[in-house]
């Protein structure tokens, strides 16, 4: 080994993990949260960010999920190069995903941000802890709402059905559709009592419908207590047949 090659090795060590001062990670963090900014400064600030791999990049790197940009294509390869930049913090990320979650105006990249880093069997107690976040008042932006219960719907469980279930009541619209929805995937007739409750309290003719033909499919025998309030509820399009919930013609 010559004597340059000593010197090089002192001056560059190898396995050198990227270190970033916070002020730099702001700094970092105010590029990506802006479309004027430009785009080589803020597709160079995602790529260090990413190198530094903590819970403070992966907050910084979040922020370019805040906004869209023309042409699509860019925007869509930025915002997966911010994901891979989140993903390579590992379980650092968890808790800015959470918090970021929290206030969102959409959760796809988010969620499927959190998916890449936790195993699929923990993937969804990471939803519902965020569905947790939320209570049933109203939100001018139901869409993080709406987006969890729809992703809930691909893991059945009583967990689920119990943790979807208030939101039947939800004060949006589309927020009770998707939680009928949901409960319906889930497949349990525990969940009737629920059902018939909302489908008494519901104004909507979209909800009404959903449920009332939710459980003409299901065919969920109805209690003897909560057939005369079935039959009072129901849509046009539909009767209590003895214990059943039939179509009607």
């Amino acid at each position: 080994m010559g004597l340059f090659d000593i010197f090089s090795k002192k001056d560059k060590p190898e396995g050198k993990k990227k270190v970033a001062s916070d002020r730099e990670v702001a700094r970092f963090a105010k590029l990506i949260a802006t479309k004027m900014s430009q785009n080589y400064d803020r597709q160079e600030a995602i790529e260090e960010l990413g190198k530094v791999a903590t819970a403070d990049s992966a907050a910084a790197l979040l922020k370019r999920f805040d906004w869209s940009m023309d042409p699509s294509i860019t925007d869509q390869e930025e915002k997966q190069s911010a994901m891979n930049g989140i993903v390579s913090a590992g379980e650092a990320a968890l808790e800015p995903i959470r918090r970021y979650c929290k206030r969102a105006e959409s959760l796809t990249w988010p969620l499927k941000t959190l998916r890449a880093i936790v195993p699929e069997d923990q993937y969804v107690d990471e939803v519902l802890g965020i569905l947790d976040l939320f209570d049933t008042e109203y939100v001018r932006n139901a869409e993080p709402k709406v987006q969890l219960l729809k992703i809930l719907e691909d893991f059945p469980s009583t967990e689920v059905r119990e943790a979807v279930e208030p939101f039947l009541t939800d004060a949006g619209e589309p927020v009770r559709f998707a939680a009928v929805t949901t409960c319906f995937a889930v497949n349990e007739p525990e969940a009737l009592p629920a059902m018939i409750a909302a489908l008494e309290e519901e104004e909507s003719l979209r909800v009404k419908n959903r449920i009332a033909q939710g459980l003409a499919e299901r065919g969920w025998p109805v209690p003897e207590e909560l057939r005369e309030t079935c039959k009072q509820s129901l849509p046009p399009d539909f009767r209590l047949d003895g214990e059943r919930v039939r179509r009607t013609g």
